[in-house]
This record gives structure tokens, C-alpha cells and sequence, in this order.
């Protein structure tokens, strides 16, 4: 699909789930996450023709823009739909499917300790809630939720759906999982009213801020 038909696509996508959508020129004019794709689509193919300084540039004036940072060499499939956007930070490996939704504060990431592909492959019509967290060269797979303000630190399976910090698996294929979830997590049947176990919250904190910590770094030294 070309950059084009790639643009038409977000717009319609973003028209169609986002019921305070009045008409399509206002997505394509003035949503933020629309800009941001757009932006991104142009850096992307600028990127894959070795214009690498053209890339960084188009993709640091869409983060000054909108508040969304998206690398120039990220995939990103067609019918995304970034609603809201301000704070997402979406990483140089990482992959995006068809038809995703992701709310603001989410963050596409790797751990510090990857090399090569450090960043999340995420399936095709996953929604991603506002604030979660994805760290890591792992997948989502196809048609699952990731709960708001979720860390996530390991493969999802398709169809299912994860809560908490660290994140557990709650819900595969429609089906409520018991505590022996594919993550392994020993309170994988609770709901995200209950508070995890405070040690893991606070290493999966932690792992957060040195991604943060490692992005501004990054910064300062391309500036």
C-alpha cells in the first residue's frame, strides 16, 4: 500500500472510532495522532532510501507537533488509529499490525538489554490502552487488549486480553483464565482493582523510568 492510500486509510479508520469525529477533514486537519501518521509514513519512506537525516528530522518536527514520538524505521500498518497520542513513544524495531488502536502514554520500548530487535511486535487489531507499557522483543498477537496502564514484559497470545503491573493474562478466546496463564503469573485471575505484588510493580516502575532515562540520553547526545 502506498504512502497515499496509507493516509487515506488512517483518516477513514480514525472518522470511523472516534465518536466526536464531525468530518473527515477535521481527522485529516487536526487530530493529532492522524498528523503523527502521516509524518511517520513520510519519514518511514524517507528512512528506507538511506535519507536518514531527512527521517530524523520530519519525525523529531511530528514530535515537537503532536507529542508523539514515532521512529523513522518503526512498521506501522495501515488503519492505525492513535487517539488522543500525546506521549506515545513508539521505538525504532518495533512493529504495529493492521487496524490497531492505541491511546495516549503508550510506550512501544525495549528493555535496555536487547540488541538488534529490542522493540514489541504488535498483531493486527490490538487496542492498547492509555499508559501501557510494551517492553520488549515479544509479540501481541492478533486481536488482543492490553488493559490501561498494563506493563507488559512477555508474549501475549491472539485473542486474549491482560491487565496489571506486571501484566497477566485474564481473558484468552472469551474465556476467563485461571491462575496458570501463559505468563505464568500466580494472581493471573484478578482484575485490575486489585493491586499486584508491590515488589514486581516496583521493578516494572524502574525498568519504565531507565527506558526513559535511556531516550532522553539518546537525545542529548543527537542534539
Amino acid at each position: 500500500m502506498g504512502i497515499i492510500s496509507s493516509i487515506w486509510e488512517d483518516v477513514n479508520i480514525a472518522f470511523e472510532r472516534d465518536p466526536a469525529a464531525r468530518s473527515r477533514a477535521q481527522v485529516y486537519l487536526l487530530y493529532p495522532g492522524v498528523r503523527a501518521l502521516i509524518q511517520h509514513r513520510i519519514a518511514h519512506w524517507l528512512y528506507h532510501r538511506k535519507l536518514y537525516f531527512l527521517a530524523d528530522a520530519v519525525s523529531k518536527n511530528s514530535r515537537r507537533r503532536t507529542g508523539i514520538e514515532i521512529h523513522p524505521a518503526a512498521t506501522i500498518g495501515k488503519g492505525v488509529f492513535i487517539d488522543h497520542g500525546m506521549g506515545v513513544v513508539i521505538g525504532e524495531t518495533a512493529v504495529v499490525g493492521d487496524y490497531c488502536t492505541i491511546y495516549q502514554g503508550v510506550t512501544l520500548g525495549g528493555t535496555g538489554k536487547d540488541k538488534g530487535k529490542r522493540h514489541p511486535t504488535i498483531g493486527n487489531n490490538v487496542t492498547i490502552g492509555s499508559g501501557a507499557k510494551i517492553l520488549g522483543p515479544f509479540t501481541v498477537g492478533d486481536n488482543s487488549k492490553v488493559a490501561a496502564n498494563a506493563v507488559v514484559l512477555n508474549e501475549i497470545p491472539p485473542n486474549s486480553t491482560c491487565v496489571g503491573v506486571p501484566a497477566h493474562i485474564v481473558k484468552r478466546d472469551n474465556k476467563r483464565v485461571a491462575s496458570a496463564s501463559p505468563m505464568h503469573h500466580p494472581i493471573a485471575d484478578l482484575d485490575q482493582v486489585h493491586i499486584p505484588d508491590p515488589v514486581s510493580m516496583e521493578l516494572c516502575s524502574l525498568r519504565v523510568e531507565l527506558e526513559r532515562l535511556k531516550k532522553k540520553l539518546e537525545e542529548k547526545t543527537d542534539d
